[in-house]
């Protein structure tokens, strides 16, 4: 039986004792989240938010378990510009492993980031690992992120996938290939400024 923690964070390994995914630990128990499965770094999906009480929670456990927090901007609904994505890489590189992704609610920008990471490190030959990331059905304007992967593999001809990114990709032409394969409605544009939910504290 899982533990409650594990299933209140939506908790999954990526791959055991190196990745992990969760939502955001939004009722407390982070610290003993982290604990229970030794992990060494959170890497944080809503980008840098210093005036908010979850992020500054999220900094206090990981400076008090001597943990990294590395932050990295990702939208759901938003095809992520060049920088996004190599922030990200970075991020993979930087992070004390075993490490944690996490955005809201551990679904959809932590499905797409575990997928990314998958490939990151086992090349393409991981694409089938990767695409089990992706749960369930997703919404309307977030369907974009598992085709993401689909479009990488064909644009990136064989290169690596951090080496592609920060050299080839470009949103406006993985953009054209979603209208040209029947997904225009897959996503709502290109990123350009994160929003913030009324509720978040």
């Amino acid at each position: 039986m899982r533990p409650l923690l594990d299933i209140l964070y939506n908790f999954h390994w990526v791959r055991e004792g190196e990745a992990a995914r969760a939502s955001q630990a939004h009722i407390g128990g982070l610290k003993r989240l982290m604990k229970r499965h030794g992990l060494k770094s959170i890497v944080n999906l809503r980008g840098e938010n210093r005036d908010l009480s979850w992020w500054r929670y999220e900094k206090r456990v990981c400076e008090s378990l001597g943990a990294t927090h590395l932050d990295a901007m990702m939208d759901s609904r938003h095809l992520p510009t060049r920088p996004m994505l190599v922030r990200l890489m970075q991020t993979f590189e930087e992070a004390p492993r075993p490490l944690l992704l996490k955005c809201s609610g551990g679904n959809d920008r932590t499905g797409l980031a575990a997928a990314l990471y998958l490939v990151h490190r086992g090349g393409w030959g991981a694409r089938m690992a990767a695409l089990a990331q992706f749960s369930g059905v997703a919404k309307q304007q977030q369907r974009w992120a598992k085709a993401f992967l689909s479009y990488a593999e064909e644009d990136a001809r064989g290169r690596p996938l951090g080496e592609w990114i920060a050299i080839a990709y470009e949103p406006e032409r993985f953009a054209e290939w979603l209208r040209a394969h029947g997904l225009a409605e897959s996503f709502a544009g290109i990123f350009k400024t994160p929003t913030r939910s009324p509720w978040q504290l």
